[in-house]
């Protein structure tokens, strides 16, 4: 890497980092002690200087912290997501406690997401199985959507404000349509198998990737992460447990995956879409790497029936030394600032420009 930033988070693990979506000077850190299996949890609120990296405010909750949100209302607001099932909302213009305390999820809150095109709502997910959406100034949630299985990730489209997915431990990306009725299926309007090899006739053959590779789906393994393509607003990426990211385009869902990315050599813990790029991704993994890669899709491609695209890893950042936990693009500049975090208790901000130049 050309450049380096580090901050520590001392006596806690990170697992969560974000840019704000106000200034490029600004982090925040969603951590937690003993490697977030019991004790306390600590926000971090950082600040990128001539001098590097500073710790300007803290905030500490009685359990775990998992995920976090910038306000998209207010530079000053993060919501934050708990493992006493509650999301705090903290205001770096009031000390010590949150403004708002939010706690209707049974078991831990494990990712937050504001909605980024009304902003006036956020949303969360939970080992209980459900997503809710909320709003800032109510302490009850607006409305609660069923999944039924340990949802580790949960997002609002960054092209629909009516369109939320998330993924689960059963292996599913589920959408949810908001302008649909309300019926038996609480606005579910899609159920993506991650793992399942494509819905097609028996009589033809299984799709191969374009390696060559027949892909037949995969043992179905829990989802832990997955983000929205920025430039395309039907491309979705999926990774987790199986060490594979995969995109779909949610016009298809029983078509199988678009693209696979292989490299990951331990689970993906959390990956992201570059908003400078329409192709680029990062991706944050638990063999203590920080990925970023090409899902191909910008480079010509035979249009064969039934070849899913092999993505290109571009590089590799290997500076933490314990499980990569988050990882963020800044919003701002050229597009290659990225931010990491890991167990390492470290907050690495590097250049990943070397690694774009292809």
């Amino acid at each position: 890497m050309a450049s380096l930033l580090e901050a520590r988070t001392p006596g806690f693990n990170p697992y969560s980092v974000k840019y704000s979506p106000y200034y490029d000077s600004r982090l925040a850190v969603a951590s937690s002690s003993n490697y977030g299996i019991v004790g306390n949890g600590r926000l971090f609120i950082l600040g990128l200087g001539p001098q590097g990296i500073a710790i300007e405010k803290t905030y500490d909750t009685n359990d775990a912290q998992y995920d976090l949100a910038w306000s998209e209302i207010n530079e000053n607001q993060c919501a934050v997501a708990c493992g006493d099932g509650s999301i705090k909302l903290f205001d770096l213009n009031v000390p010590e406690f949150p403004v708002m305390n939010f706690h209707e999820h049974k078991r831990e809150t494990f990712s937050v997401c504001w909605n980024p095109l009304t902003k006036d709502t956020f949303l969360s997910s939970s080992w209980d199985g459900t997503v809710k959406i909320w709003s800032p100034t109510r302490p009850a949630s607006l409305k609660t959507l069923p999944v039924g299985n340990c949802t580790y990730s949960a997002s609002f489209s960054p092209h629909n404000p009516s369109l939320i997915s998330c993924v689960s431990s059963d292996s599913h990306l589920r959408l949810f349509d908001l302008r649909t009725p309300v019926n038996a299926k609480y606005h579910l309007v899609a159920q993506i198998p991650i793992h399942s090899p494509p819905s097609i006739p028996q009589s033809t053959i299984l799709p191969r990737l374009s390696n060559g590779t027949t892909y037949a789906g995969a043992i179905p393994n829990e989802a832990l992460t997955h983000d929205w393509n920025k430039y395309s607003d039907t491309v979705i990426a999926t990774g987790g447990v199986d060490r594979t990211i995969r995109t779909f385009d949610i016009r298809n869902p029983t078509g199988g995956p678009t693209a696979v990315l292989l490299g990951h050599e331990f689970a993906v813990r959390k990956l992201q879409w570059s908003p400078h790029a329409r192709d680029v991704l990062a991706s944050a993994g638990y063999d203590m790497t920080v990925r970023v890669w090409s899902d191909g899709s910008a480079m010509p491609f035979p249009q064969e029936e039934n070849v899913i695209r092999v993505g290109q890893e571009l590089g590799l950042m290997n500076r933490h030394t314990e499980f990569c936990t988050g990882v963020d693009w800044c919003l701002f500049g050229t597009g290659g600032w990225v931010a990491s975090v890991g167990w390492d208790e470290r907050v690495l901000v590097w250049d990943a420009h070397t690694l774009l130049r292809r």
